[in-house]
């Protein structure tokens, strides 16, 4: 697998056009596609190695005989160079391959028949040099929205033809030319492409509630430097596509140069995940005295709330508790210069045990916290970890009693079971956009600050940069940078 088909790959997530904002933006520089060039071209003369040549048959007129019958069967290559070729970016088109220099050895079967009745055979060795190859490479999307990639505008001529005839007693085989037989192996050799595009994760599973669509939004953009592809990057219910209250923001890359790969998330991917999981009812917790540390003189039961609400050791005395921590409302996160914020609002239901092991309700608290987000990216997935910044509390328990001194209860409650909880998840990752056989590593990750983006009023953004040496396999990239943009959900500034 080549960055050859990273290139077409990433050129080929088309879908029809909708009317949306992008909450992925990738951008293909020149200098990936220089690289792209040299994989592919080391990939394109290894497959045309093995091509299979088809048998050749036709009639030529050859003077003094008259027509000449001929077929060229049991073709194949012996030697082949692509020593010079260029892979270039054709605003508002695609891509354009042009090889020069090239040559071509082959060996095969030759069998004439002329004057009705004569007939000949025997084997030749043909050698073609100075050979130069021009293409245009379109893309498109089959049906379930995954790329696809086909050749136009083929061109080959040929600078010298050597051929020799071995067998046979007859001169009447002459030069056939071979400089329109090109074209059809390239063709192939592209087209032999598709099946590796059809990896490309498109739709890419999370777990088994979740999924992330990676379709286009909008056809790519070609410029003199770069290819744009602007992605969905949404969240889903698998199986059930329901669009959030909220869409993605517009937001841009800036200008840059010298790197191969620029990928930007908006923190609308973020947050359409946030919606996902808390309609999915998956953002919940129970919380027993088994999950917390046995070092810790506090124990989830009536004994140890009774300190501070006598009421429950007097009416469920001796009792184990459990705790419900649940989220209120999808969570919401944004990005900040040197930082990634979720907020979220909750409950904690605490639950007395009965000896028959029922639960009853105790008491009710709203929760309120903040926690901060480290992100890096594991393989070919973008995960994370947390950690508390704040928690506040407040009671919709019917009787009054202090809630205050909860406070650091429930701050240890969450810094040791449920943060833990959380992180162990966010270390799954989440698959970011790709094809089979490419893996990222070597990165580092930074939130950086950008200009505001004056074409909308209102907006400011962020970047988590990743910088990424290379693409494992062989799929090699070289300055790989990850954006996230910073805008909220309601279009305010964040910064």
């Amino acid at each position: 697998m080549s960055l050859w088909c990273v290139t077409v790959a990433l050129l080929g997530l088309l879908t029809p056009a909708l009317s949306t904002d992008p909450g992925v933006i990738v951008q293909l520089t020149q200098q990936g596609l220089e690289y792209g060039r040299q994989i592919g071209i080391a990939s394109l003369q290894q497959k045309l190695n093995s091509i299979k040549i088809p048998d050749i048959s036709g009639s030529e007129d050859v003077s003094p005989i008259g027509k000449v019958e001929y077929s060229l069967s049991q073709m194949h290559i012996t030697n082949l160079g692509l020593p010079a070729s260029s892979l270039g970016l054709v605003p508002g088109s695609g891509l354009s391959l042009s090889i020069s220099d090239a040559f071509i050895s082959l060996n095969g079967h030759w069998h004439v028949k002329y004057l009705k009745f004569i007939k000949d055979s025997g084997s030749f060795d043909l050698t073609v040099s100075g050979l130069t190859i021009s293409v245009t490479m379109g893309v498109n999307s089959d049906e379930t929205g995954r790329p696809t990639v086909s050749s136009s505008n083929c061109a080959a001529s040929v600078g010298h033809v050597s051929i020799e005839f071995h067998g046979g007693k007859t001169s009447a085989l002459r030069f056939v030319a071979f400089g329109h037989r090109i074209c059809p192996l390239v063709h192939d050799a592209i087209s032999d492409i598709n099946p590796h595009l059809k990896t490309m994760n498109v739709l890419a599973q999370v777990d088994k509630y979740a999924e992330i669509e990676y379709s286009l939004v909008t056809s790519p953009v070609v410029s003199n430097t770069f290819i744009q592809f602007s992605l969905k990057g949404e969240f889903y219910k698998i199986g059930q596509h329901q669009e959030p209250p909220f869409s993605a923001p517009p937001f841009s890359l800036p200008q840059t140069n010298g790197s191969m790969l620029y990928l930007g998330l908006s923190s609308f991917i973020a947050n359409s995940a946030g919606f996902v999981y808390h309609n999915a009812g998956v953002l919940g917790l129970y919380v027993t005295d088994d999950m917390i540390p046995s070092s810790s003189p506090l124990r989830l039961n009536t004994k140890t709330f009774g300190a501070f609400i006598p009421e429950i050791a007097k009416r469920f005395p001796n009792m184990m508790m459990k705790l419900l921590v649940k989220t209120l409302e999808p969570p919401r996160i944004t990005f900040e210069p040197n930082n990634v914020t979720l907020q979220a609002n909750g409950t904690v239901t605490a639950y007395a045990i009965l000896p028959n092991n029922t639960l009853e309700a105790l008491f009710i608290l709203n929760l309120e916290a903040s926690v901060s987000a480290e992100l890096h990216v594991s393989g070919l997935n973008i995960a994370g970890s947390v950690t508390l910044n704040s928690m506040t509390l407040g009671t919709s328990y019917v009787g009054q009693f202090q809630v205050m001194p909860l406070n650091n209860i429930f701050t240890m409650i969450l810094k040791v079971v449920v943060i833990p909880k959380v992180n162990e998840k966010l270390q799954q990752g989440y698959p970011l956009p790709a094809i089979s056989h490419m893996n990222l590593v070597n990165t580092q990750l930074k939130v950086l600050k950008v200009k505001r983006n004056k074409s909308k009023k209102g907006y400011q953004q962020a970047l988590l940069v990743l910088n990424k040496n290379y693409i494992q396999e062989v799929v090699t990239l070289n300055g790989f940078w990850l954006w996230i943009y910073a805008t909220d959900l309601r279009g305010n500034d964040t910064l």
